[in-house]
């Protein structure tokens, strides 16, 4: 492959259009000011561009998969191992930490003779960013494909109406 390296500011461009999927916005914040809509349309029929662009894309979704199954695990996850810890602390058969879930912990204390207390993770809250990570998957795919129709509308101009 003989492929041009892309310069800083092509690569900013291609992190920026992966993230918002509009060319305008992601050419003027990569620093192409100057008719930053032609300049996103030239450099998105790059091959090279478009190989980058479409590798970051892979990246977030990997990235948003991962964030979506913490969420879920905080929500769904059990507290079991939890009361392990507590109860294995009171009568003294304090079972092995490491092979505890305390994934949905967020803060455990120990006061020596007094006992334990354990603060687990909002599970409504992770229930509510995985509700807005749902839908924003919903909202972009519909404007995805709210573009689309805007870009086959313009590019039909030259049909004329026959009424």
């Amino acid at each position: 492959m003989n492929e041009k390296k892309l310069t800083k500011k092509e690569e900013e461009f291609c992190r920026w259009f992966s993230r918002l999927q509009n060319p305008r916005e992601a050419a003027l914040r990569a620093g192409f000011t100057v008719m930053p809509e032609y300049r996103a349309l030239s450099m998105l029929s790059k091959r090279n561009i478009a190989e980058r662009v479409h590798e970051l894309e892979k990246e977030n979704r990997a990235d948003e998969n991962l964030i979506s199954a913490g969420f879920k695990r905080l929500a769904f996850g059990s507290c079991s191992d939890a009361v392990k810890l507590i109860l294995g602390c009171h009568d003294g058969t304090v079972p092995d930490v490491d092979s505890l879930d305390l994934f949905g912990v967020s803060e455990i204390k120990y006061t020596c003779g007094k006992g334990m207390e354990i603060k687990f993770f909002d599970r409504l809250k992770a229930l509510e960013k995985l509700s807005q990570i749902s839908q924003s998957g919903v909202n972009a795919a519909a404007a995805s494909f709210y573009e689309a129709l805007e870009r086959s509308a313009a590019e039909r101009t030259d049909v004329t109406d026959i009424g």
